[in-house]
């Protein structure tokens, strides 16, 4: 099936096998290996992405859906060498530790602030429930997306 769709920013031609994920398009034929693939059902949230804004896990999704949309991976916040405030608040937070779940985390909460610049802690908690951590707990992730939105609001 041939589609074509933009990936942080560039207009992108494939012929896809109607099976093919959208992670498996990412690593393998993009080399954008920040998504991650952690539990293959779409539980844990490592491989979350921004499709037409919306975070999606893209181990459940088949690329074939993609024709036409807007795709946004870890790699697709940085701009200008500048790490996105999201990034930069979860490094000065100390919501990182082994590193793994951190893309999706980010990307979950890019979601949320695309909608809601202002969230309350709840929905902030609502918007990751999808992701897992299991070094760090969640305190810091939540100081982190908070603090994000308070320097976005400013």
């Amino acid at each position: 099936m041939k589609i074509s769709l933009k990936v942080n920013g560039e207009i992108y031609n494939f012929d896809v096998d109607e099976k093919k994920r959208l992670i498996d398009l990412l690593r393998n034929d993009l080399k954008l290996t920040g998504t991650k693939e952690g539990c293959s059902e779409g539980e844990c949230g490592a491989c979350t992405v921004l499709v037409d804004s919306l975070a999606v896990t893209s181990c459940t999704m088949l690329a074939a859906q993609l024709d036409g949309k807007e795709v946004i991976t870890i790699e697709g916040l940085e701009h200008d060498g500048q790490l996105d405030i999201l990034q930069k608040k979860f490094v000065e937070c100390g919501a990182v530790q082994c590193g793994y779940c951190s893309p999706g985390f980010i990307m979950s909460a890019k979601s949320l602030m695309l909608n809601n610049i202002n969230p309350t802690t709840y929905e902030i908690k609502r918007y990751i429930e999808g992701n897992l951590c299991r070094c760090t707990g969640f305190i810091k992730i939540l100081e982190a997306i908070e603090k994000a939105c308070e320097e976005v609001e400013k």
